[in-house]
């Protein structure tokens, strides 16, 4: 048999091998996806992030939170331990207790700010503001007397920063480990810079705008932190809180384990954490490289990625 004849009759099998492989990945790319949009969507409005073609939203591409705020994996860890960072404040945690039903919902709290962050970052102008609006209003129903006596209210903009550094240095951090370990101080400086702008949307004041304020504002602020009845019990059934997909759920034990290994050393004295650090670091952060790569792989359309094809629509002309 030539080699022409050799050829021409292996053909059919190997596409059809290939062709089922392929089938086979876009299968898994595509439940890997579903679960993924799943666990992250349905905490709020539906954004559009393919349109108003050319329209930057707040930021535009050239921004480092575009960067920062663009991995699931590291935005899911980040967003976890910046739920556990905020328990420690006695009056924001009060606002979750009595105003939130993080008892049988927990995931959508984590839902809801997923889609603040994505929306205040990647989505149109329009669709920004409209986010920020609707979470100031929300705000002005959440007010009540936490346990010491002491009254609380969301829109407090003390309240609002230390909500907003607990998110922002927990994204970086994970950003840091999981993403891009080199990044610039600079950069980071201008991360902080940039998101401090939602913060201040919000009605937050004196909001730290660089890596070293941020730093300096966490320290200063560990004299008011606590760990209560009540922190222990949002934190226990955040631990517990596994995504209802079983496809996710072996990573979603990962990433919780990980936004606790992401807490500053001091919180994870405090929450009890401390103990099994070691163990955990070493199963937690291999684990957490070896995901990402298969979650970037499902991500095929992630919201980044249609936000920039719309920016990148309005650069487009007719001659």
């Amino acid at each position: 048999m030539s080699d022409d004849a050799s050829h021409r009759s292996s053909t059919p099998g190997t596409r059809q091998s290939g062709g089922f492989a392929a089938q086979l990945s876009q299968r898994v790319r595509s439940k890997l996806a579903d679960a993924v949009t799943h666990l992250t969507s349905g905490g709020g409005p539906k954004l559009d992030y393919s349109s108003p073609p050319g329209d930057p939203g707040l930021f535009g591409p050239d921004a480092v939170c575009w960067k920062v705020h663009a991995d699931f994996t590291s935005m899911m860890a980040g967003g976890i331990s910046a739920l556990m960072l905020q328990t420690l404040h006695p009056l924001a945690l009060a606002g979750v207790w009595d105003h939130s039903a993080f008892r049988t919902d927990i995931l959508g709290r984590l839902r809801r700010t997923a889609t603040f962050i994505a929306g205040t970052t990647y989505g149109s102008r329009r669709d920004a503001l409209a986010l920020i609006e609707r979470v100031k209003q929300i705000h002005l129903g959440v007010t009540g007397t936490a346990p010491d006596g002491r009254p609380y209210r969301a829109n407090d903009p003390t309240l609002l920063t230390w909500v907003h550094v607990a998110e922002v240095s927990s994204f970086l951090a994970a950003h840091l480990r999981y993403v891009n370990p080199g990044l610039p101080i600079a950069a980071q400086d201008q991360y902080f810079a940039e998101t401090a702008r939602i913060a201040g949307m919000l009605g937050a004041t004196d909001v730290p705008r660089s890596r070293a304020a941020v730093d300096a504002w966490l320290l200063a602020m560990q004299p008011e932190l606590e760990v209560s009845d009540r922190t222990r019990e949002v934190v226990r059934i955040l631990m517990h809180a596994l995504p209802p997909s079983p496809a996710m759920r072996p990573a979603g034990l990962l990433m919780l384990n990980a936004g606790v290994d992401l807490l500053p050393d001091w919180a994870q004295r405090m929450l009890g954490f401390d103990t099994f650090s070691g163990m955990r670091r070493m199963m937690v952060r291999p684990g957490m490289r070896a995901v990402a790569p298969v979650m970037r792989w499902a991500l095929t359309n992630g919201v980044s990625k249609r936000a920039r094809r719309r920016v990148a629509a309005g650069t487009h002309h007719d001659d």
